[in-house]
């Protein structure tokens, strides 16, 4: 049997598909239901599904983020998407990342049982696991789906880095594990989670050095460091200088 993961923050539509779809003629089974991103993304891991219906318009997520995490770190799993956006260009981004099938709500049954059809095709060619998409890459390929998730990353990781940022912190926004997305990282940048944080943080400490108001210990609290010494040890280990002789070589 193919498990199956369904993910919409409308219940009575959850419910539905589970009742209308005959999913044992296709040899499926739905095994978990989430009403939220954040809830899909812990389902998927626990169960490792063969394959995904979900929405991609839901309260506080990015969907097409999320579809890239999932898709990416189980790339062999079969997503169809649900969704009442009507809008070409996300339907387009959202097949290149690698959804099967892209419907809209409200769906007729046909539509659905031809994703299926599909799905468990796609599946039943697949013989490098036993249990199709339910296996996590070992080694995370160069796609459409890790880079958008490289570039979410390092956007929200350049937007937020004064913050308590951490890895675990990263890969929820992201919507992968946070071992996967130190693979990511390192494979599409070359860099490690605390030197992509260090070094954005010391590049924006540069800035800051310029205004001679600033003291150095309220520099390294508005870029997030624990102490001015940890930040004044960061800081001498990339640029060579310590923050005082960066400011007075610059000035």
């Amino acid at each position: 049997m193919y498990k199956v993961i369904l993910i919409d923050d409308e219940t009575i539509i959850l419910e539905g598909l589970k009742k209308v779809v005959d999913w044992a003629a296709f040899d499926c089974e739905v095994v978990a239901t989430a009403t939220d991103a954040r809830q899909g993304a812990v389902a998927v891991r626990q169960y490792r599904p063969d394959i995904l219906f979900t929405d991609i318009k839901m309260p506080d997520m990015d969907g097409l983020t999320m579809l890239a995490g999932l898709k990416s770190e189980f790339p062999r799993m079969q997503i169809t998407v649900l969704t009442g956006y009507r809008d070409f260009e996300y339907a387009k981004r959202a097949i290149n990342i690698g959804v099967t099938r892209f419907l809209l709500k409200p769906s007729r049954m046909h539509e659905l049982e031809e994703a299926l059809r599909i799905m468990t095709k796609n599946l039943s060619g697949n013989t490098a696991s036993p249990h199709g998409a339910g296996t996590v890459e070992e080694r995370p390929e160069e796609s459409p789906a890790g880079n958008l998730i490289v570039r979410s990353a390092v956007e929200y990781l350049r937007v937020h880095y004064a913050e308590k940022l951490t890895l675990t912190v990263l890969a929820e926004k992201t919507y992968v594990s946070p071992w996967y997305l130190s693979k990511l990282l390192n494979r599409y940048t070359g860099e490690s989670f605390s030197s992509l944080l260090n070094n954005t943080r010391i590049e924006k400490a540069k800035e800051l050095l310029e205004d001679p108001s600033l003291k150095i210990h309220e520099i390294s609290e508005m870029l997030g460091f624990n102490d001015v010494t940890h930040f004044s040890r960061i800081f001498k280990k990339t640029v060579q200088m310590s923050p005082l002789e960066y400011r007075n070589s610059s000035q």
